[in-house]
């Protein structure tokens, strides 16, 4: 049977399927209905606190009693700004402030005190996920610590980390994760690389898939631009134990996505997306709009992270709240297109194991 690999025999899940952490719609409620529908459900949870982090792990085990995933952000420690080009890119995103309502962005003082409180919150966040012994968690942008990789790997919990180049997974393989995602240049959101320049990583996944694949000894996730059963026979053909899958389960009602963002997801084609620098100060896959055509022309004015992030968190978030398409940070993957109707998860995951099944077939048949 094509879903019997070493990576759903590693992660004890029916369907080598992994459900990507697509920001903030991946919440507890998709997560456990993925896991409970034979993949492996993933909580996003970079965004959260601690407790919340808490809180959200046990929601998902109140839902299902299958195995499950924390995603995370790790990021590298904040440089310090320089303050002529902080207050510089504090004056280019002044109109949008305005024109949402929003009073003053982020002083440089207050950004570097939010910038400590950050990283300490991502040791916090290490150590609920090790209290709570969570079964999988997942990470990207950086390199786990490796008193991280010994307490959580002692304590049970496999780890996925996520590489954009050969590179990356062959030092996580060497740090001793146990799965490596190979994130190609077509997925949602924000790019994971985090050796070398993000521009020079933009693999696509059907090129990366059996570099990684050829290279390393640990099971090779792909993942970006996989929406259907044909992507998941091709990239299992190409070497992968199993693919990752994100904006596949956006419009899924169990998804925290708005109804705004999903009605730009479904109408969303693969001319639409494009690698921006604008909301965060790293490449991420969005949806084209005023923000990001705006913001083309700052990018090299942009501070290191996570100061831009800071600075725009403001508009992100007004934009949601009022529906103003052109601030939004809209991510989906290149093959958004194939988006079906908003369909449950265990039905999206029931017909992708079907179709994969049939895509199978249809090879051997020829």
């Amino acid at each position: 049977m094509w879903n019997q690999t070493a990576v759903a025999e590693l992660l004890g899940t029916r369907y080598p399927l992994l459900q990507a952490a697509i920001g903030k719609a991946a919440g507890p409620e998709l997560a456990a209905a993925v896991s409970e529908a034979g993949g492996l459900g993933t909580i996003a949870a970079a965004h959260l606190s601690a407790d919340r982090l808490r809180e959200a792990v046990r929601a998902v085990r109140a839902r299902t009693g299958r195995t499950f995933a924390v995603h995370l952000h790790i990021a590298p420690p904040p440089e310090e700004p320089d303050p002529a080009r902080f207050d510089e890119f504090r004056r280019f995103l002044l109109p949008a402030y305005r024109e949402l309502g929003l009073g003053e962005p982020v002083t440089l003082e207050a950004a570097r005190a939010e910038a400590k409180r950050l990283a300490a919150r991502a040791e916090e966040q290490l150590a609920a996920v090790d209290e709570e012994r969570v079964p999988v968690l997942s990470f990207s942008r950086g390199i786990l610590d490796n008193r991280w990789i010994d307490q959580l790997k002692r304590n049970g919990t496999l780890l996925i980390g996520t590489a954009t180049t050969v590179s990356e997974g062959a030092h996580l393989e060497h740090q001793g994760i146990d799965l490596v995602v190979g994130q190609g240049s077509e997925a949602a959101g924000e790019r994971g690389t985090f050796l070398g320049s993000p521009e020079q990583a933009a693999v696509g996944t059907m090129a990366l898939t059996p570099l990684l694949a050829d290279t390393l000894h640990v099971p090779v996730v792909a993942s970006g631009g996989v929406m259907d059963g044909r992507g998941i026979a091709a990239a299992l053909l190409l070497g992968a134990g199993g693919v990752q899958l994100g904006s596949a389960f956006l419009a899924c009602p169990e998804s925290r996505a708005t109804r705004r963002v999903r009605d730009i997801v479904l109408a969303s084609m693969e001319e639409s997306t494009v690698l921006s620098r604008a909301y965060r100060g790293r490449p991420e896959r969005v949806v084209r709009n005023r923000f990001v055509v705006e913001g083309a022309a700052w990018e090299n004015l942009l501070p290191p992270e996570p100061f831009a992030e800071l600075l725009t968190r403001p508009i992100r978030e007004a934009a949601l709240e009022q529906e103003r398409a052109e601030y939004m940070a809209v991510r989906t993957g290149q093959a958004s297109r194939l988006l079906q109707s908003e369909q449950p998860a265990a039905a999206v995951v029931e017909r992708l194991v079907r179709e994969t099944g049939e895509a199978i077939a249809r090879l051997r048949d020829r």
